[in-house]
């Protein structure tokens, strides 16, 4: 199957970023929606198709309807979708399929909370925790989530010599990024000795190793190839996209370092018609530092255990041989539950625009955008390009 000259993203959007008390979470995502309709050069009515992600810290349990109700919207086409970080790139995924198929001709996507002042950090960080903890076989031994992400850092030390001083440099490279992106609340620049002395939050994992906890909403729509030519912005078109969904608690992984971003990468490399090689530069998820390390290894742009060195060397910094994560990532940029991963659609779309000023990628033309939901456990490869 081919994707080319069936849909494109035409307008991305995003809220204020950091600390909002003023706003809640539906109202985050409203200001995200209406800045991404506006990007576009359309009216609401244009919208005629709606995907909401979920919601920690609204009471909402149909959020995609209360969604359309906010918004005054009545779209023929909606859902409420619930893959962990890997829902925006899940929802591109239906949205294409509904524009492909005819149910919907423009389709909004909309992720976002406020997740900072909703929530103490205390309940954010129980929730998270209780989100991926087995109930029965995790949750009553107590481990928060980043203990979960420290198992995996702890195996990729083991298997491949990958150093504490290594996974800073990945934070290093994600600050350096944000300093130039104006949205980013965390525009410091760091080094490694400064996440090294960072406080300990589970072995080997120090306070900047983890993601941010942010108020945040994104969105993002997506229309038809052919309408895309007619609109504000230079469309940026869906080439290839891959799913993969293993398992969903720790103790049923059957690797903690091997996992199905290697599967949804090839599938989204086949459906597009290209190889990692002709990257321009890749958005990973990266909620804790060894994240994009692995990512990097299994979206083949490095060897297996190259990914740490890929980072420590620069090479993952703009100017280096494949930039990631341009706008700072959500280790300094935002993290809000789902909309994490859709910034790093929002990001590659203004990327492939040439929308990003100092912190432009030289000539880019072809993205691939890779999120994951769960730790590890769902995952979703995008390949998108300013060319049919």
């Amino acid at each position: 199957m081919t994707l080319r000259n069936v849909a494109a993203v035409v307008g991305v959007g995003e809220s204020p970023i950091g600390k909002t008390p003023d706003h809640t979470g539906l109202g985050l995502n409203a200001i995200a929606a209406r800045n991404a309709i506006e990007d576009a050069g359309l009216k609401p009515s244009d919208i005629d198709g709606l995907l909401t992600a979920y919601s920690q810290t609204e009471p909402f349990f149909m959020l995609g309807s209360v969604m359309c109700e906010y918004l005054g919207l009545e779209p023929r086409y909606m859902a409420s979708m619930t893959i962990g970080g890997a829902t925006p790139g899940v929802a591109l995924s239906h949205a294409v399929s509904a524009i492909a198929t005819g149910q919907a001709e423009t389709v909004l996507v909309l992720a976002g909370e406020n997740r900072r002042t909703g929530q103490t950090r205390e309940q954010a960080i129980a929730t998270l925790s209780q989100s991926v903890g087995h109930p029965s076989f995790e949750s009553p031994f107590g481990p928060s989530l980043p203990t979960f992400y420290a198992l995996v850092t702890q195996r990729h030390m083991h298997e491949f010599g990958t150093t504490p001083e290594q996974l800073a440099s990945v934070a290093v490279n994600a600050h350096y990024h944000a300093s130039l992106t104006p949205s980013a609340p965390r525009r410091n620049l760091i080094t490694v000795e400064d996440v090294l002395e960072s406080k300990m939050i589970a072995d080997p994992l120090h306070a900047l190793d983890c993601c941010l906890i942010s108020d945040a909403g994104g969105s993002f729509i997506v229309t038809s190839a052919e309408r895309a030519k007619d609109l504000a912005k230079p469309p940026v078109y869906v080439r290839g996209i891959g799913e993969t969904h293993t398992h969903e608690h720790v103790v049923m992984a059957k690797d903690l370092i091997r996992t199905g971003a290697e599967r949804s990468s090839k599938l989204a490399y086949e459906m597009a018609g290209v190889t990692p090689d002709e990257a321009d530069f890749a958005m990973l998820y990266d909620c804790f530092t060894v994240v994009p390390i692995i990512e990097l290894e299994e979206l083949g742009f490095v060897k297996p255990g190259e990914g740490a060195s890929f980072f420590e060397e620069g090479h993952a910094r703009l100017g280096g041989k494949l930039p990631v994560n341009t706008h700072g990532g959500m280790l300094s940029h935002a993290h809000a539950g789902a909309v994490g991963g859709l910034f790093d659609i929002v990001e590659a779309t203004r990327q492939l625009r040439g929308e990003c000023g100092e912190r432009q990628v030289e000539d880019a033309e072809l993205a691939v955008v890779h999120v994951e939901g769960g730790v590890l456990s769902s995952h979703c490869t995008i390949v998108l390009a300013n060319e049919v």
